[in-house]
Protein backbone atom coordinates (compact mmCIF):
# COMPACT_ATOMS: atom_id res chain seq x y z
CA UNK A 1 0.00 0.00 0.00
CA UNK A 2 2.88 2.36 0.75
CA UNK A 3 4.32 1.76 -2.72
CA UNK A 4 0.95 2.56 -4.33
CA UNK A 5 0.49 5.72 -2.27
CA UNK A 6 4.01 6.93 -2.98
CA UNK A 7 3.52 6.31 -6.71
CA UNK A 8 0.28 8.32 -6.53
CA UNK A 9 2.15 11.23 -4.97
CA UNK A 10 4.87 10.92 -7.61
CA UNK A 11 2.24 10.93 -10.37
CA UNK A 12 0.57 14.06 -9.00
CA UNK A 13 3.93 15.80 -8.60
CA UNK A 14 4.88 15.05 -12.19
CA UNK A 15 1.45 16.11 -13.47
CA UNK A 16 1.67 19.41 -11.59
CA UNK A 17 5.27 20.04 -12.68
CA UNK A 18 4.60 19.39 -16.36
CA UNK A 19 1.38 21.41 -16.42
CA UNK A 20 3.05 24.29 -14.56
CA UNK A 21 5.99 24.23 -16.98
CA UNK A 22 3.54 24.43 -19.89
CA UNK A 23 1.14 27.03 -18.47
CA UNK A 24 3.07 28.97 -15.83
CA UNK A 25 -0.17 29.22 -13.83
CA UNK A 26 -0.53 27.54 -10.43
CA UNK A 27 -4.35 27.48 -10.54
CA UNK A 28 -4.52 25.87 -13.99
CA UNK A 29 -1.78 23.42 -13.04
CA UNK A 30 -3.66 22.47 -9.88
CA UNK A 31 -6.86 21.93 -11.83
CA UNK A 32 -5.08 19.75 -14.39
CA UNK A 33 -3.38 17.81 -11.59
CA UNK A 34 -6.76 16.98 -10.04
CA UNK A 35 -8.80 16.49 -13.21
CA UNK A 36 -6.37 14.20 -15.04
CA UNK A 37 -6.50 11.35 -12.46
CA UNK A 38 -10.27 11.77 -12.21
CA UNK A 39 -10.65 11.40 -15.99
CA UNK A 40 -8.35 8.36 -15.97
CA UNK A 41 -10.33 6.78 -13.13
CA UNK A 42 -13.62 7.18 -15.02
CA UNK A 43 -12.04 5.87 -18.24
CA UNK A 44 -10.58 2.89 -16.37
CA UNK A 45 -13.99 2.07 -14.89
CA UNK A 46 -15.51 1.68 -18.36
CA UNK A 47 -12.40 -0.03 -19.75
CA UNK A 48 -12.43 -2.58 -16.91
CA UNK A 49 -16.19 -3.06 -17.19
CA UNK A 50 -16.06 -3.99 -20.86
CA UNK A 51 -12.73 -5.81 -20.80
CA UNK A 52 -14.41 -9.14 -20.00
CA UNK A 53 -17.59 -8.46 -21.98
CA UNK A 54 -18.35 -11.35 -24.40
CA UNK A 55 -18.81 -9.07 -27.42
CA UNK A 56 -15.53 -7.28 -26.70
CA UNK A 57 -13.73 -10.59 -26.20
CA UNK A 58 -15.18 -11.95 -29.45
CA UNK A 59 -13.88 -8.89 -31.27
CA UNK A 60 -10.45 -9.45 -29.79
CA UNK A 61 -10.45 -13.09 -30.87
CA UNK A 62 -11.05 -11.98 -34.47
CA UNK A 63 -8.11 -9.61 -34.22
CA UNK A 64 -5.92 -12.37 -32.79
CA UNK A 65 -6.99 -14.76 -35.57
CA UNK A 66 -6.25 -12.10 -38.20
CA UNK A 67 -2.80 -11.50 -36.78
CA UNK A 68 -2.03 -15.24 -36.76
CA UNK A 69 -3.18 -15.69 -40.38
CA UNK A 70 -1.50 -12.58 -41.71
CA UNK A 71 1.46 -13.53 -43.93
CA UNK A 72 4.86 -12.59 -42.60
CA UNK A 73 6.57 -9.61 -44.18
CA UNK A 74 9.53 -10.49 -46.31
CA UNK A 75 12.75 -8.60 -45.81
CA UNK A 76 13.66 -6.38 -48.72
CA UNK A 77 17.37 -6.32 -49.35
CA UNK A 78 19.12 -3.33 -50.81
CA UNK A 79 20.37 -3.76 -54.37
CA UNK A 80 24.05 -4.51 -54.68
CA UNK A 81 25.96 -1.74 -56.11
Amino acid sequence: MVKTASFGVLHLTIAFSVSYALTGDVAISGAITLLEPLANTVAFHFFDRYWGHPVWRAGLSHVRAYLRLKPARKEVSAPAG
